[in-house]
């Protein structure tokens, strides 16, 4: 097993009307910068349950920011938060609302042009605005981890960063919320979070058996949940499950001590950013794909999560290129389509677009072992057509 440092500092508050104790998570006295997306949560009444539980509290507030947040929109709240001296951040939304307010709350302090947080992927570990947030949207785990994903909407980029500052300092997670989602943002979630656990999974096999088991129950639970809680998303043990899946997908554990990929994810940012695909659109997109071009590389692992995941058996080869189906299988089941000219009609020039774009940052080889060479990207990109 690699060694490992293993910090976490978010208070996770996990169910049924645990949005009560909102006004006893924020810090007395603070100046509150109410964050959301589109509006959804006026339709919901979870903007309400916020207002009403946050009495006493000087709050100003920010709309609209978008799915796959965008620089531009979010550096009007970063004005805000100067002019209006903002001490304290609330997101309540989903994943990209959360991913926003992370950049919100490290670009408020941050010496320098903030687009630099984001082209030169800097680490935040010092300066940032404190915030907590109010979970609406399971699926990318934002809500207790350092990570986030902002797309520069001039440039066409949509580029990850983090740091150890950039924790919530709580986060709300009441599983009912999820009964007025749309389907395809539940399908999202599921694909989403299943995605998560491949990147931090699918490598080669290595020593941590632990981490393994773990990451296989998250999948196990995926599957089993998945599918029936788009159905019956007011079906608690449903709803509950798949929450608290999408969060343990990405909240530090199970990448500890192992290798990880993340390449699917590099990859699939490059057509939200391009073509606006939704982002677990894009994984289901290339995820197959990348373990096909990958498959030698891969193959101990793919056989494993194969026999464990599907009860495949067989040969090596056999299970490892049957587990590939299968996760494309499951992914049809989620509502997902797994081809990009199933999006758009102007893929032709795609990969070479994704390569050049690679090779100007320097990303030459990604993946668990740096294989994924500009040849191999052209290659993912071009067999996911």
């Amino acid at each position: 097993m690699l060694n490992f440092e293993l910090y976490n500092p978010t208070n996770l508050i996990f169910g049924k009307g645990q949005i009560e104790k909102l006004s006893t998570l924020v810090p007395k006295d603070a100046k509150i910068l109410l964050a959301y997306g589109g509006g959804s949560i006026f339709k919901n009444g979870i903007h309400e349950q916020v207002i009403n539980n946050l009495k006493g509290f000087d709050i100003v507030e920010f709309g609209g920011i978008e799915p796959n947040p965008h620089f531009e929109t979010l550096m009007k709240a970063v004005e805000i938060v100067k002019a209006e001296k903002i001490d304290f951040i609330l997101a309540v939304g989903g994943g990209s609302v959360i991913d926003g307010v992370k950049f919100i709350s490290a670009a408020v302090n941050f010496d320098g042009n903030p687009i630099d947080i984001l082209q030169k992927r800097l680490l935040i570990k010092e300066n940032a605005v404190p915030f907590g947030t109010v979970l609406t949207l399971p699926g990318t785990g934002s809500e207790m981890n350092s990570g986030s994903v902002v797309t520069i909407k001039s440039t066409q980029e949509k580029l990850a960063f983090g740091g150890s500052a950039l924790f919530p300092k709580f986060s709300i997670c009441d599983p009912t919320v999820i009964t007025s989602l749309p389907k395809r943002q539940l399908q999202n979630g599921v694909v989403d979070a299943f995605t998560h656990v491949m990147e931090q999974y699918l490598t080669y096999p290595h020593e941590g058996y632990l981490q393994d088991r773990i990451a296989e129950g998250i999948l196990q639970t995926l599957i089993e949940v998945g599918p029936k809680v788009v159905e019956d998303p007011a079906d608690y043990a449903l709803a509950s499950n798949f929450m608290w899946s999408c969060t343990m997908a990405l909240n530090g554990l199970i990448q500890k001590g192992v290798p990880s990929d993340w390449a699917t994810h590099m990859i699939g940012h490059e057509l939200t950013a391009l073509y606006d695909i939704d982002h677990a659109r894009t994984l289901a997109i290339i995820g197959p794909s990348l373990y096909t071009v990958m498959f030698e590389t891969k193959k101990g692992k793919l056989a494993q999560y194969g026999r464990r995941i599907f009860n495949l058996t067989g040969s090596e080869d056999e299970v490892a290129k049957e587990a590939i189906s299968k996760t494309v299988e499951f992914f049809h089941t989620m509502g997902m389509d797994t081809k990009l000219s199933q999006y758009t009609e102007n893929y032709s020039n795609t990969a070479d677009f994704i390569v050049n774009r690679f090779d100007e940052r320097g990303w030459k080889g990604l993946g668990e072992k740096q294989l994924i060479t500009l040849e191999k990207v052209k290659s993912i990109v071009e067999m996911s057509y």
